[in-house]
């Protein structure tokens, strides 16, 4: 055994080994037979299952370790390496930058040793490590060849409208194609709720008291449901590349899949998402990020409400009011924090009236715009975006017929979609507006006080109408000692609007 060259083996192998033509069991096997013939001796073997070698920005943590021991000529334990042996050059590397660098490293001794399954190869050679490089420079060049032609495969599927592969989408049967009628009818509701003003926190836990999981058996969470309801599926379109598939007139492909909700409904939901992502009033007033509600909240203005206490320095306060109970009230009191939590424990104010006060004020708000909406005609852009679409057709049919310049084309191309996609997003804004605006007229002073259970907006649901209403609410003092938790002023609440 002393007699035998101490090498180390090397192996790759792709999550579905049936596209391997050895699995890494095979290819390991094929090492231990190449050395044996060889006179060598395995004394570690590296493996970098499901790892590419072609993309860029993949580690291969064992190949970058063996680099390290091929340079060191030892393993971490002592042992002395003089070489390595694999089956194939490509399960090596298919990037020249790798192959140059495992050249380096194993020839950065005398006398190193390398094998593939065809036999031993002197590195050492340009004339071989020319070849080896030419070899890699190929296989990166057919690995491109490759994902084009994948890619132009998928774009074809899609612009066909063919049913995408992977796992069941929620809401449809196993073919796909079907709905499931009981998810369907869930997304639906799910989509409704959004439109009038609902959150995800919300559906999500009704979601989980139903039994409701992913077709991949997980319990549903807000960013899960989130990327279920951006999905285009749900209304029969397909993205690629974050890109609507759309026909050669420019309108989107309708997919071989029943839909679940409209079109219009999907855009609406989609604006709501963009116009959520809103901001807050923090402690040093400046405006920030809009937190999310993990968790059911008890009482309906906890981190909304902000003390407005001056300091010394004649800035405010503006520590978020907490929620605490006394023996000698029949209500929950919203108190500053102590100094010790970043508050000045200064100010205190009875929540009940506090609650019916903003809720009054948020709804009055509500209740303004169904009116206004119903004196608005249709969205006025319509005529403006089927006009550029004809012209987008038009174009494109001008250029494949030759009639135009590439330089004219590709400009007037980019100036088309860019018009195109601002009306789009327009027009699922009204959408979203006057779906909103529907449904306040009729449903959210209703069930704001609902005695139904079933009926009811829960906590989170009229948190989200009041934090899409206004940034924060600044409690301004009125009083001395703790008797001033007990009065009321609405005069002394400033409510933050925004602006939309």
């Amino acid at each position: 055994m002393d007699d035998l060259v101490p090498v180390v083996s090397y192996q790759r192998a792709s999550a579905d080994k049936a596209r391997d033509e050895h699995t890494v069991t095979d290819q390991r096997k094929v090492n231990q037979m190449t050395a044996g013939r060889l006179g060598w001796r395995i004394v570690h073997a590296f493996t970098d299952n499901d790892k590419s070698a072609a993309k860029e920005g993949v580690i291969r943590d064992d190949f970058e370790a063996m680099l390290r021991v091929l340079r060191a000529g030892r393993l971490p334990d002592g042992t002395r390496v003089q070489g390595c042996v694999v089956v194939a050059e490509d399960r090596l590397v298919r990037r020249a930058g790798d192959y140059e660098r495992f050249v380096d490293a194993i020839t950065s001794s005398d006398g190193r040793v390398f094998a593939d399954a065809r036999g031993p190869k002197d590195l050492y050679s340009e004339d071989v490590e020319s070849m080896g490089l030419m070899g890699a420079v190929l296989s990166r060049m057919e690995v491109k060849k490759m994902r084009r032609r994948v890619t132009r495969w998928h774009r074809s599927r899609a612009e066909d409208g063919v049913i995408p592969n992977g796992y069941r989408p929620f809401g449809w049967r196993d073919d796909r194609r079907m709905l499931d009628p009981v998810q369907a009818t869930a997304i639906r509701k799910a989509v409704q709720a959004i439109l009038a003003g609902g959150s995800l926190n919300s559906i999500v836990r009704n979601w989980q008291e139903t039994g409701f999981l992913t077709t991949r058996g997980n319990a549903w969470e807000a960013q899960t449901l989130k990327q279920l309801l951006r999905n285009p599926r749900l209304c029969g379109w397909r993205k690629i590349n974050g890109e609507i598939v759309k026909d050669a007139d420019g309108k989107p492909v309708q997919g071989q899949w029943e839909a679940i909700i409209t079109p219009q409904e999907w855009e609406a939901v989609q604006a709501i998402f963009d116009a959520r992502r809103g901001k807050q009033v923090g402690s040093n007033g400046v405006i920030g990020n809009l937190p999310t509600d993990f968790r059911d909240h008890t009482y309906l203005l906890t981190g909304i409400l902000r003390c407005g206490r001056p300091k010394d320095d004649g800035t405010l306060c503006m520590a978020k009011l907490r929620v605490t109970s006394h023996r000698d009230c029949d209500h929950h009191v919203y108190a500053c924090r102590s100094k010790a939590q970043g508050g000045c424990g200064r100010l205190a104010r009875r929540g009940d009236m506090v609650d019916v006060f903003v809720s009054e004020v948020v709804l009055a708000k509500l209740e303004e715009q169904p009116l206004e909406a119903a004196q608005v005609e249709p969205w006025t852009g319509a005529s403006e975006l089927e006009e550029t679409e004809t012209q987008l057709r038009e174009l494109r049919d001008h250029w494949h017929k030759k009639k135009v310049s590439n330089s004219l084309f590709f400009s007037e191309v980019e100036r088309l979609e860019g018009e195109i996609s601002r009306l789009t997003k327009e027009r699922a804004q009204h959408e979203a507006a006057a779906r909103r605006a529907r449904s306040t007229v009729t449903d959210i002073r209703r069930r704001w006080y609902s005695d139904t259970d079933d009926d009811r907006l829960d906590m989170a649901q009229k948190r989200a109408l009041l934090r899409e209403a206004f940034h924060a609410v600044i409690v301004h003092p009125v009083g001395q000692g703790r008797g001033s938790r007990g009065t009321f002023d609405p005069d002394k609440l400033e409510l933050i609007w925004r602006e939309n």
